[in-house]
């Protein structure tokens, strides 16, 4: 395997599937086989996943909530796709621990990255919820804070584009896909792959960001062989 600890960011968006909310069983199933496949190699894996199927902090504001109430209501999103990743995995026969930026007893554990890394030490996956734990934060940053806290090989961004492109290529059929890219070119090329916060901290951190499409079958597995899957964003 190139990676063996990983930090899996997964959309709460990809969780609805053909639904206009919530989330469909037949993707939460398809992502767990996913990663039980990859814990059955012995990858310690933790994962991130957003909250954007059931509430977005910044959908809230534009119907005219208060942005810091907002953004805690989005966190709280995650924590319930996160339970149902944990129920699902467990389902599996996997050990899961569910963590939380937010103190949210009896349902998950504080996070912290030393706790992470003990479990993950343990064979168990870690999920972390509930974002960084402040507002005004998005789950890619926390993503990237927690695989910088962990000391991932990796952060795989699963999304369901095959990678970057110079433009949206579900509305550009010339847009051009980058198998490789440099944090400066990503820059200087105003490629939207993360929000500012995580983009940078990863890049203050040398941690390479892979973002693949995650709806494809085996994507993940090939990614951790390190066959050419998605795009990589590195800092050379």
């Amino acid at each position: 395997m190139k990676y063996q600890k990983i930090l899996l960011k997964l959309s709460g968006e990809a969780l609805m599937g053909k639904r206009a909310y919530g989330i469909d069983s037949e993707i939460l199933a398809a992502y767990c086989k996913e990663i039980k496949e990859v814990v059955e190699l012995k990858v310690k894996i933790a994962i991130v996943i957003g909250g954007g199927n059931i509430f977005r902090g910044i959908q809230g504001v534009a119907q005219g909530f208060d942005r810091v109430q907002g953004d805690y209501m989005g966190m709280l999103a995650t924590v319930i796709n996160s339970m149902a990743l944990q129920a699902e995995l467990e389902k599996l026969g996997l050990k899961v621990k569910l963590l939380s930026g937010i103190a949210i007893n009896p349902i998950a554990e504080s996070t912290s990255g030393r706790k992470a890394n003990e479990y993950l030490e343990k064979g168990f996956v870690v999920i972390i919820s509930g974002g960084t734990g402040n507002p005004f934060f998005t789950t890619d940053s926390a993503s990237a804070l927690r695989a910088v806290e962990i000391g991932a090989d990796v952060l795989l961004k699963g999304t369901r584009v095959d990678g970057v492109y110079s433009d949206d290529p579900e509305k550009n059929l010339s847009a051009v896909k980058y198998c490789r890219l440099t944090f400066d070119e990503v820059y200087e090329k105003n490629l939207k792959i993360m929000d500012m916060t995580a983009f940078t901290l990863c890049k203050e951190n040398n941690m390479p960001i892979l973002i693949f499409n995650m709806n494809t079958r085996g994507n993940l597995l090939k990614v951790l062989r390190g066959e050419l899957v998605g795009t990589i964003v590195k800092n050379n």
